[in-house]
């Protein structure tokens, strides 16, 4: 069984025992987050899709760590102007591991 998911303004196929990092959800390491914008599920040959959503499918799971992703460098220059600025940037993420789909 497997499902597609929106979290965080992105799109994530899952299926059970998976392990996806999306951005930040609240939670705790080793707490459970029910997921509900579930897009799609599918299962042995038979596929359900929302309009935009499946209506009671729900997919749970549990929070592995919460952390920050790799740096992004933003630099800015305009040429001959003695103007460059460098910053950067770590999003803050969640790890999550899927324990059961709901359809």
């Amino acid at each position: 069984m497997f499902a597609i998911v929106k979290t965080g303004g992105k799109q994530y196929t899952v299926a059970e025992n998976d392990v996806i990092v999306v951005e930040k959800l609240a939670g705790e390491a080793g707490s459970e987050i029910k997921l509900e914008d579930v897009l799609l599920v599918g299962a042995e040959g038979k596929t359900t899709v929302g309009t935009p959503l499946v209506k009671g499918a729900a997919v749970t799971a549990e929070v592995l760590e919460q952390g920050k992703g790799d740096k992004v460098i933003i630099f800015k220059k305009k040429r001959r102007q003695n103007y460059r600025r460098t910053k950067g940037h770590r999003q803050e993420q969640t790890v999550l591991r899927i324990k059961s789909i709901k359809g």
